[in-house]
């Protein structure tokens, strides 16, 4: 089966592994390799009042560090905050119709 044929079919997984196995030594067949750079990480500066209230929050609730525990917080209030977003677009959607 050529290559360009294999474009218009799905493949199963075992199909895959197949192809992959057959053109592992063939070199034409690889794209070249593919390099990737981990992004930058964001800080974030608090007050020093605050920065303390979170350490304290973050040892009650045993999380291992301030950096995951506020990591975790943000998170939950990300998606809290796109769920009432959604809620509310949703409602005024409806009310226009």
């Amino acid at each position: 089966m050529s290559p360009r044929s294999n474009m218009n079919k799905r493949l199963s997984e075992s199909e895959i592994d197949q192809l992959v196995i057959a053109q592992t030594e063939d070199d034409t067949a690889w794209e070249p390799p593919v390099r990737v750079q981990r992004a930058a990480l964001a800080t974030l500066a608090l007050p020093a009042e605050l920065a303390a209230r979170a350490a304290f929050l973050a040892q009650l609730h045993r999380t291992a560090s301030v950096e995951d525990w506020l990591r975790r917080v943000i998170q939950e209030r990300v998606e809290l905050e796109e769920a009432a977003f959604v809620g509310i677009k949703r409602s005024l959607a409806t009310q226009a119709t």
